[in-house]
């Protein structure tokens, strides 16, 4: 990081060691890009990077949002359809892009000037999916890089009247998500680019719309009509329209009498033809002047994207360049287009390939547009922004330069083209009066850490679905499955008075052990509590929720009742893995490090309901005689199980109190389900399960015995009884 930039380092700090979403904005020339370089190598928490254009997110070393999101173009009203689509339905991700979406904490969007209003709003609706759905965009995160001074959003003319009704801007800082944060606006206000303070002092009035007489006369002695630039130096036109810079840079390129070459592209995988770096049918001539595309990778830096230079040599797959003083040998080089992966046993997001363009770095630049310069620096530079046509255009264009000598207008610049929103401006007021300081850091650093530990042991959101889970089991699984209905109560008060009760008087002591010292790690009453309040709860966490999901979750017949058991039994079980995650990874010490590492691999557990269960003995069955189980096969087995007296039908009174051949049971469920699956019918329409649980304790010998269960009918004894009886038999073999 740049040494002595108070600006650079407080946004290092607060992206690596706060939760406050950052707006860092800054002049052409500021560091932007080498922050975002740096802070991705850096940066410990699950991050990934996007930016509105293909280019962008090139350069950027990430994804574009739409791509990423999986966002079609088009308007995104909040809580209207879209295109005839429900919201609620619109994405269908991977199992790869959901474990990616659950584990993220930081979310980088580039050139978010670009971003409209509604497309953030989006990418809110998209995270509260994956994450929590109570706080904007899930609780990520978020870093948005870019100055509102260079490109705006786009909306159209038939766009913005629908838009109007819920922003009140286009731009990003009017998305509805945002504006319910407490963001943070940094500013970098040391420039790189230029030393001149003069040309900085002419930038600035243009970015900020400042135009007095002298501004514009002192702009104005750059137009020089017919310029022809000296002998030796390159100069390129920076153009408004694409169809301006392909005419000017083919003419040259036709004007040149050397034999061209043609390269073409190797392509593979995924990558958009919009993220083409430069032609896939690219045409050089020697003589030719070119634009470097691509950073040099080797140690020897001698080219970086945007240089400028003259082809002196073509020879097969190499091309020689002559920058100034520097003759430069270059080959083919790879550009990558990357999706966002997640491993499976660290959490850690990666960047996964899934295309290449393969090409020389270089295109022709004799001229360029103002949208592609974006991010590039030139030494020299003729500006033709005469037709601007979008708010930051000229300045963009002004801001390439290193020096004002080293640019020339090609028009002369009226402050008709030099345009600024007032929407802009009241913003960008608003956020110079809003930058935090040092101190506001180390207040919100503390804040940070508070936070989480609170939420560490916060047991509100388990033993409130443990208390729900616990009245669907009294409401649906009672009847045939008491003792797993009693079982669900018990761990419901259990977590009560064990875990939330004294998770609250924990949080309590945080609250007040936090003000203690300036860092949790100069805490050093508090770090020794927390030490010993990860091993309390490690224990009691495992000793009461681990023993209740080692419980099998039982055999429901009702399709719909069946899903919502098995939905919440899912997050009770992903809300524990999560908290036990915490506990095991920070129990010798907590760390933000280990702390981040264990809620992304709890965030990328499977989902265990759509595994196939294995026979497991249950709560309710542990205590059941054994002996009683190996001499089931005997007729006075049977009616060591019938409770009472037989009905007027003959039919036996059956103790769903217990499961005692759990083994037979499970045989008899897997039957079921194969017949089901075969006959195109829901297992309950084959047997209920408490014919099931009837046969597993009563263990019929002879059709006769089976007749007795209640559930079987002459026709069900006839249609399935050889089946049944010889599973039984087979069972009490073993």
């Amino acid at each position: 990081m740049e040494q002595n930039n108070q600006e650079l380092e407080l946004a290092r700090n607060y992206a690596l060691y706060t939760h406050r979403n950052i707006f860092l904005t800054g002049k052409a020339g500021t560091g932007k890009t080498t922050f975002l370089r740096r802070l991705k190598e850096e940066s410990r928490k699950r991050m990934i990077v996007v930016a509105p254009t293909g280019v962008a997110a090139i350069n950027a070393g990430g994804m574009t949002i739409h791509s990423f999101f999986q966002l079609s173009p088009g308007l995104f009203l909040p809580g209207k359809m879209v295109a005839g689509r429900d919201p609620k339905s619109r994405y269908s991700f991977s199992k790869q892009k959901v474990n990616v979406l659950r584990s993220l904490s930081l979310l980088v969007i580039d050139e978010i000037s670009m971003v409209r209003a509604d497309l953030l709003d989006a990418i809110d609706e998209v995270l509260r999916r994956y994450q929590d759905r109570n706080k904007p965009f899930g609780g990520v995160q978020l870093l948005l890089i870019g100055d509102l001074q260079q490109l705006a959003p786009v909306a159209t003319e038939s766009e913005w009247p629908l838009l109007s009704e819920f922003y009140e801007t286009p731009y990003f800082f009017s998305s509805i998500a945002l504006r319910q944060t407490d963001f943070v606006c940094i500013e970098l206000r040391r420039v790189y680019r230029q030393q001149d303070e003069r040309f900085v002092n002419l930038l600035n009035a243009v970015r900020e719309n400042r135009l007095t007489t002298e501004v514009m006369q002192t702009l104005n002695q750059r137009y020089i009509p017919h310029f022809t630039p000296p002998k030796g130096e390159e100069w390129i036109t920076l153009t408004t329209h694409n169809h301006q810079a392909a005419q000017l840079n083919n003419r040259c390129l036709e004007a040149l009498d050397t034999p061209p070459q043609i390269f073409t592209a190797k392509i593979t995988g995924d990558f958009p033809d919009t993220s083409y770096p430069t032609d896939a049918q690219l045409t050089l001539k020697v003589g030719a002047q070119v634009m470097f595309c691509k950073n040099d990778p080797s140690s020897a830096k001698a080219f970086y994207n945007g240089r400028i230079g003259r082809i002196e040599a073509i020879n097969n797959e190499k091309v020689t360049v002559v920058c100034q003083h520097d003759r430069i040998e270059v080959g083919p080089l790879q550009w990558t287009n990357t999706r966002y992966a997640t491993d499976s046993a660290t959490g850690t997001i990666h960047e996964e390939i899934v295309g290449s363009f393969t090409q020389i770095p270089l295109r022709a630049a004799w001229a360029i547009t103002i949208h592609k310069s974006q991010g590039l620096t030139f030494d020299h530079a003729i500006i033709n922004a005469g037709r601007a046509f979008s708010h930051g255009q000229v300045y963009v264009a002004l801001s390439r330069c290193r020096t004002i000598d080293g640019l020339v207008l090609a028009t002369p610049i009226t402050s008709s083209v030099i345009t600024s929103d007032p929407d802009v401006i009241q913003f960008n007021g608003y956020a110079a009066e809003h930058q935090p300081s040092a101190e506001t850091f180390l207040r919100d650093r503390r804040s940070f850490v508070e936070d989480i530990l609170c939420d560490t042991f916060d047991f509100s959101r388990l033993s409130m679905r443990l208390r729900y889970f616990a009245r669907l089991s009294a409401e649906h699984l009672a009847t045939y499955f008491p003792s797993y209905a009693r079982s669900v109560a018990a761990t419901a008060a259990q977590t009560d008075t064990e875990l939330l009760a004294v998770g609250v008087k924990f949080q309590q002591q945080i609250h007040q052990l936090i003000q203690m010292a300036s860092s949790y790690s100069e805490n050093t009453i508090l770090r020794e509590r927390v030490h010993k309040a990860m091993a309390y709860f490690a224990s009691s966490t495992a000793r009461i929720l681990g023993e209740f999901f080692e419980i099998e979750l039982p055999e429901i017949d009702n399709t719909r009742v069946r899903e919502q058991i098995i939905n919440e039994h899912t997050l009770l079980r992903n809300d524990y893995n999560e908290k036990m995650g915490i506990y095991v990874a920070c129990i010798n010490e907590f760390t933000l490090t280990a702390y981040w590492d264990a809620k992304a691999r709890a965030a990328m557990t499977e989902d265990t309901t759509k595994k196939k269960r294995t026979p497991r003995q249950t709560r309710a069955t542990r205590d059941t005689n054994t002996d009683a189980v190996r001499d089931n096969n005997t007729s006075s087995s049977i009616s060591r199980h019938i409770r009472g007296t037989s009905s007027r039908s003959g039919k036996a009174t059956i103790d769903y109190e217990h499961i005692t051949n759990p083994t037979l049971y499970h045989h008899i469920l897997e039957w079921r389900t194969a017949v089901a699956r075969e006959r195109h019918l829901p297992p309950a329409y084959i047997m209920p399960v408490r014919t099931v649980i009837g046969i597993a304790n009563l263990c019929p010998c002879t059709l006769e015995d089976l007749l007795t269960i209640p559930g079987i009918g002459p026709k069900t004894a006839n249609d399935y009884g050889p089946e049944l009886l010889e599973i039984v038999q087979k069972n009490m073999k073993k």
